[in-house]
């Protein structure tokens, strides 16, 4: 690992290689399955094959590419599938919001609580009251 911030640049590509092949909660799938349409291949894939690599090594080039179009023609598929289970995520999360706050209803004559700050002079910037 790193021990002083001066190496990070060299743990980029493999914190980029992590976030992009991360599961997402929001929409489902990863980053790298919606924009290549096929999973990514980690490195230890390679040097110790899986399952998938070894299927792909014993593939002739016409049967790669055929398969490789068929993929690809199924990934605006997938990006529905990413946008609908996007809309449900979002729909729990406002129902999970929701559930959580309390309605009030204010009425004409009722008193409400209003604070007047003293010494409005004082704050400036991004500290002053909207």
């Amino acid at each position: 690992m790193i021990d002083d911030h001066r190496g990070w640049n060299d743990m980029l590509p493999y914190a980029l290689l992590v976030y992009r092949t991360t599961v997402r909660t929001s929409t489902g799938p990863t980053p790298y399955l919606l924009v290549y349409g096929i999973e990514a291949v980690i490195p230890a894939e390679v040097e110790i094959p899986s399952l998938r690599i070894i299927q792909e090594a014993e593939l002739s080039n016409a049967e790669w590419v055929s398969k490789r179009i068929d993929q690809l023609t199924l990934i605006d598929e997938k990006r529905m599938v990413v946008i609908f289970h996007g809309q449900l995520y979002r729909q729990s999360m406002i129902h999970a919001f929701h559930k959580r706050m309390r309605a009030r209803i204010f009425e004409v004559g009722q008193l409400v609580l209003k604070h007047i700050f003293p010494h409005q002079d004082e704050y400036k910037g991004k500290f002053a009251p909207n």
